[in-house]
C-alpha cells in the first residue's frame, strides 16, 4: 500500500511540530499548558465574583459575562506567561538543556499526531463514508488516526457541554435568592400600622376632647 497524502501530513505536522518544541524545550511547553490550565481555573474562581460589578457597567448580561471571562482569562494568560518564559529560558541555558530540548521534541511529536487526530475525527464527521477520498481511505495511518481518535473520545464526558455549563452556572450568583433576600430586607408597604394600633392611637386623640 502506498503512502498516501494524509500519511505525508501527519508525518509533516509531527516534524514540524517537534522542531518547534525542540527549539522552544520542553519545559516551555509544559509551562505554556499549565498556563492556559491556570488562566481557566482562575476565571472559574473570579467569575461569579466579578460578574455582578462588570453587570453594573453593561445591560446585557450576556455582554458582561463574556467581558469577565475574555478579560480574568487574557489577563490571567499574559501574567502567567510571562513568569514561565523566564523559567524555561533559565532552564533551556543550564546543563539540562539538551535534555529539555530532546524532550521536547518527542513532546513535540506528540502534540504533531494530537493536532493531526482532532482534524481527522471534525473530516469524518463532516464527511460520509463514501464521499471521503481515496488517500484518507487507504492510508497506513488511517487505523493510528482513528484508534486514537476513539481514546480520546472516550476519556471524555458523556455531554461535555452540558458539563461546562454547570460549571458556570455553579460559579454563577444566584439572582433569585438575592432578590428574595432584598425583599425580605426591604419593610412592606401598606398603611405603616396595624389595626389595632391604629384604634389606640384613635382612642388617645379623643380621650382629651371627651373631657
Amino acid at each position: 500500500m502506498p503512502i498516501t497524502i494524509l500519511d505525508l501530513v501527519l508525518l509533516g505536522v509531527m516534524l514540524i511540530s517537534g522542531l518547534l518544541a525542540m527549539v522552544r524545550g520542553f519545559m516551555r511547553e509544559i509551562l505554556s499548558i499549565a498556563a492556559w490550565g491556570a488562566a481557566a481555573l482562575v476565571t472559574l474562581y473570579a467569575f461569579s465574583k466579578l460578574l455582578p460589578t462588570a453587570k453594573t457597567y453593561f445591560n446585557n448580561d450576556t455582554v458582561a459575562a463574556v467581558v469577565v471571562v475574555a478579560g480574568v482569562f487574557i489577563g490571567t494568560l499574559i501574567v502567567v506567561s510571562i513568569v514561565t518564559v523566564r523559567i524555561s529560558d533559565m532552564i533551556l541555558d543550564s546543563r539540562i538543556g539538551a535534555l529539555d530540548r530532546t524532550l521536547g521534541f518527542l513532546f513535540g511529536l506528540a502534540r504533531g499526531l494530537l493536532i493531526v487526530v482532532v482534524a481527522f475525527m471534525f473530516f469524518t464527521w463532516l464527511v460520509p463514508d463514501k464521499q471521503r477520498p481515496d488517500w484518507v481511505t487507504g492510508a497506513k495511518s488511517r487505523v493510528v488516526l482513528q484508534g486514537t481518535g476513539d481514546w480520546l473520545m472516550s476519556l471524555l464526558p458523556d455531554d461535555p457541554e452540558n458539563t461546562i455549563l454547570k460549571k458556570f452556572k455553579k460559579n454563577k450568583p444566584d439572582d433569585d435568592s438575592a432578590a428574595d433576600t432584598n425583599d425580605q430586607a426591604t419593610p412592606a408597604s401598606g398603611d405603616g400600622y396595624s389595626k389595632p394600633a391604629r384604634d389606640s392611637l384613635k382612642k388617645l386623640i379623643e380621650k382629651p376632647a371627651g373631657r
